[in-house]
């Protein structure tokens, strides 16, 4: 049998390649969840190749050598390519995976508790003045305490352009906070007194303005209350955005020093994505509503509604769900522990 007739038979591979091509193209990741349609297609796309090279080896007619470069092209391009934009797959990455990975990080874990846990401290030590009379002071310094007083002595007035301003003020400090914590999570040490420095100066100050006998208390309160849970659980997010690449540095798990960081690099960056809306929300939130003349119960209900947000996102959808399945549990979800190998794992909860 010559070339040209073993081609033309193998003319009807080349129009079932087509139909697997347009399927590819319309239904997306659907067609390529299929375990049959991949392998076919790929047996397919070989041939093609092999059919390829015969038509040139053997100077077949024009047409069909450029027929059957338009088909390897296109088939290559939807075998290797990568995948296309899907709203669909955002929703799921957004609202599923990126929760529950940054809900079962240990690092996230370690920063929050550091965090709130120091700032709640602080917090209820500035407060008490009759127990800890000199608390404030030796953490703040007389001055900065004075200042602090003062600058919050004077009514919250301002006018949209002032709002403007301050909005993008706000969103340049606080990135820079958040860039602080998370640079300094490199080398784990540093980021960990970063974190526990704003979170005992964040802390004394809620604290101290909080007594009923201090100047400008009132109007403290009215500044804080509405952007705090966005600002404060964004600091928190930073850091541990920084311990897990720390963390990635040290504990390579068997990896090169590198291949760890970047796989840290990986899982860190749904953390600081998650810290960067939050401190772009506490910005606008800061910006706008914290200074305006909006009642106070306003502001109040508002931070009630953020936290409460930033709980269902973090805790309700990020809490794991895999670790009670038809009765019977499970030591941990797959994507527990995030430094670990891909391995399956079985009911009595350990690998295959």
């Amino acid at each position: 049998m010559n070339i040209a007739s073993l081609l033309e038979d193998r003319r009807q591979q080349w129009v079932e390649l087509e139909v697997l091509c347009d399927q590819l193209e319309v239904r997306g990741r659907a067609a390529r969840g299929e375990a049959s349609s991949i392998l076919r297609f790929a047996a397919l796309y070989r041939s093609a190749c092999a059919d390829l090279a015969l038509a040139d080896s053997y100077r077949l007619p024009p047409a069909t050598v450029t027929y059957l470069h338009r088909l390897v092209a296109r088939a290559h391009n939807n075998l290797y390519r990568a995948d296309r934009l899907d709203p669909t797959s955002w929703i799921e990455t957004i609202f599923v995976a990126a929760p529950r990975q940054i809900f079962a990080d240990p690092c996230v874990r370690v920063a929050t508790l550091l965090f709130f846990g120091l700032f709640a401290l602080s917090m209820v030590l500035g407060f008490q003045e009759a127990a800890f009379p000199d608390f404030a002071e030796s953490v703040l310094g007389k001055e900065q305490i004075e200042s602090v007083s003062e600058m919050y002595d004077r009514p919250l007035v301002g006018s949209l352009d002032h709002y403007v301003t301050m909005a993008g003020f706000y969103i340049r400090h606080n990135t820079g906070i958040g860039l602080q914590c998370f640079a300094f999570g490199v080398l784990l040490i540093p980021c960990l007194f970063t974190l526990a420095f704003n979170a005992v100066s964040l802390g004394t100050v809620f604290g101290y303005m909080s007594r009923p006998d201090t100047a400008g208390a009132d109007n403290f309160l009215h500044f804080v209350t509405a952007h705090g849970p966005f600002e404060l659980t964004a600091i928190a997010l930073a850091g541990g955005a920084g311990l897990r690449l720390g963390v990635g540095l040290f504990a390579t798990g068997g990896l090169s020093r590198i291949d760890s960081l970047f796989r840290s690099a990986q899982l860190a960056v749904p953390i600081m994505v998650a810290s960067a809306m939050l401190f772009f929300l506490a910005a606008l939130t800061e910006g706008f509503v914290s200074p305006s003349p909006l009642p106070y119960t306003i502001k109040a209900l508002w931070a009630i509604l953020s936290s409460g947000l930033i709980s269902f996102y973090f805790v309700v959808l990020g809490f794991p769900r895999d670790f009670v399945r038809h009765g019977t549990v499970l030591a941990e979800p797959e994507w527990y522990d995030p430094l670990a190998e891909d391995e399956p794992q079985t009911e009595a909860g350990g690998a295959a």
